[in-house]
């Protein structure tokens, strides 16, 4: 038997359909290797996603009532690669996906490698306008985060680390290549490794909720040293739209001239912050749809400035956006 150069690790719960289009862009990517194995972790899966895995040669492990973080932990244990690939469920990947993984990861300088995701296509507005919020290589590059759901990591590295922080229910890739750096390790964007997130939001509900189950998380994270300035800019800005909320609200109730001045400078903040976060998926898109943008860009900073009251997890979120 071949020694194994590459894991798969893909996350699934109720999704045989997306799982099978991950599947079949995955196995037409390994072609005639023999070096290659997939395994699927089962968070407890009523529907036909465990049949539709090993219907392609997948190894299928069963893993209920664990969190994304638990649920890849376990399977790369149980994975012979020394890459470990982590891809979920809802993502499709190109042919050239594997040999860029093999042949980025054959410098030990480097730890992970992927490349931001592209949303299905034909899209909704919404999913064109949000995917402006990413940066699409066009060759390769060196960057300081890659999300989980389409990216590779050298296997020695992975546990070096200690893999991902269960503790976390999202944003626990950004916890983890914030270890990996921290190891010395550089973190690649290659081009080549392109993929598609048929779970891109669909709706401005859909980023709304996305950034809510996202956005308390997200702070926690970049509130771990080592901090950067980025970093501190990305936990302060959810909390700043939340007490420019607060103080709308005090200031309009207050009926008071006061009030009233202390809520449109509120107001004003709250509209430049949106404006600024329009701007940017407009300038790299070079699209006049300031409507759409503004509107996106709003449901992206109520749902993380709302993350800050209360806890929401990812059950509700798919209830929220069924």
């Amino acid at each position: 038997m071949a020694e194994i150069a590459l894991s798969f690790v893909i996350p699934v719960r109720n999704d045989a359909v997306r799982l099978g289009r991950c599947l079949d862009t995955i196995v037409a990517g390994i072609g005639g290797r023999d070096d290659v194995e997939i395994i699927v972790a089962d968070n407890g899966s009523t529907d036909d996603s465990a049949a539709t895995a090993r219907a392609r040669g997948a190894t299928v492990l069963p893993l209920p009532g664990l969190r994304l973080g638990a649920l890849r932990n376990t399977a790369a244990a149980a994975a012979r690669g020394r890459i470990l690939a982590f891809v979920d469920a809802d993502h499709e990947i190109v042919l050239e996906w594997i040999p860029a993984a093999i042949e980025a990861l054959a410098s030990p300088r480097v730890g992970g490698v992927g490349a931001p995701c592209h949303p299905p296509t034909p899209g909704t507005w919404v999913q064109r306008l949000y995917d402006r919020l990413r940066r699409h290589p066009t060759r390769q590059e060196p960057v300081e985060w890659l999300g989980s759901g389409n990216m590779a990591v050298r296997r020695a590295a992975f546990e070096a680390v200690g893999g991902f922080d269960t503790s976390l229910e999202t944003c626990e890739d950004v916890d983890l290549c914030r270890k990996l750096r921290g190891r010395g390790y550089d973190l690649l964007a290659d081009h080549r490794m392109r993929n598609v997130h048929h779970g891109d939001p669909r709706t401005l509900g859909d980023v709304f909720f996305g950034e809510l189950w996202r956005g308390r998380d997200n702070i926690r994270v970049s509130l771990r040293p080592p901090t950067s300035g980025r970093t501190l800019v990305s936990a302060a800005i959810p909390l700043a739209n939340l007490l420019a909320v607060i103080a709308i609200a005090v200031g309009l109730l207050s009926l008071s001239t006061t009030g009233l001045w202390l809520a449109l400078a509120a107001a004003l903040f709250l509209l430049a912050l949106v404006t600024m976060r329009a701007a940017v998926m407009l300038g790299a898109a070079n699209v006049g749809d300031w409507p759409g943008a503004l509107a996106v860009a709003a449901a992206y900073e109520a749902g993380r400035a709302c993350a800050i009251a209360g806890r929401f997890s990812y059950r509700r979120r798919r209830t929220a956006i069924a």
